[in-house]
């Protein structure tokens, strides 16, 4: 278990697995092995499996940290696998269970807002920045989304800024900032911030389409 554990913090996700898979399951630590595989299973995009061992966990005598953190893994997977009520459920249920967090919240309020449900996601986003103002994620989703509805544009402009400061030249991040930009009539600038975004994430279709549409409005302008 030892060198499964060493693997897959060295990101060497196949290798831990296959030691994993070797375990005896009758060892006296199977949960902590299901643990172990639900991590390997989701960082390997094996999500059928991995839900498959981290509910063993959840519904394990294991302690807070490795419960607190299948639940959050498997809201995750619901969410990137857009099974958002399932997501939105999960997260729901951890805070109705004492679970609260940023990160918590901060998820929470990204499914809400794919499921369209901006007022919900706003009041979860700034209920993660009360619990932690440094959460670059929560700062992002705010920013991005307030500029998506054309809400109080000049704050919006602050959370990407603030978002940016946290990690400078992250790709979403610089998007957010030009997007709000954009709504706030910025043109060049917002040009500027998504040409950088996109030589980040070249292949990223959501800047693509952003920078697309900026540029058609500044040749409109001009």
């Amino acid at each position: 278990m030892h060198e499964a554990v060493r693997l897959l913090r060295n990101r060497e996700f196949e290798a831990a697995l296959e030691r994993l898979l070797a375990v005896d399951p009758d060892s006296g630590n199977y949960p902590e092995l299901s643990y172990y595989l639900g991590l390997c299973y989701t960082h390997l995009s094996r999500h059928d499996e991995a839900l498959l061992y981290l509910e063993q966990v959840i519904t394990s005598e294991m302690g807070f940290a490795y419960i607190y953190q299948s639940r959050m893994i498997v809201g995750y997977i619901y969410a990137i696998t857009e099974r958002y009520r399932l997501a939105e459920f999960e997260f729901s249920r951890l805070i109705d269970d004492g679970y609260e967090s940023a990160k918590v919240y901060a998820a929470l309020g990204y499914v809400l807002y794919a499921q369209a449900n901006i007022a919900g996601a706003v009041a979860n986003l700034q209920k993660a920045l009360k619990m932690d103002s440094r959460n670059a994620t929560a700062l992002n989703s705010l920013g991005f989304i307030m500029a998506e509805n054309e809400i109080k544009l000049d704050l919006a402009e602050d959370y990407c800024l603030r978002a940016l400061e946290l990690r400078p030249d992250y790709p979403a991040y610089l998007d957010s900032l030009g997007w709000v930009r954009y709504k706030r009539g910025k043109l060049e600038e917002a040009r500027e911030v998504l040409r950088r975004a996109l030589i980040a994430a070249p292949d990223n279709e959501e800047i693509q389409r952003h920078l697309h549409e900026v540029t058609g409005a500044a040749k409109r302008v001009h």
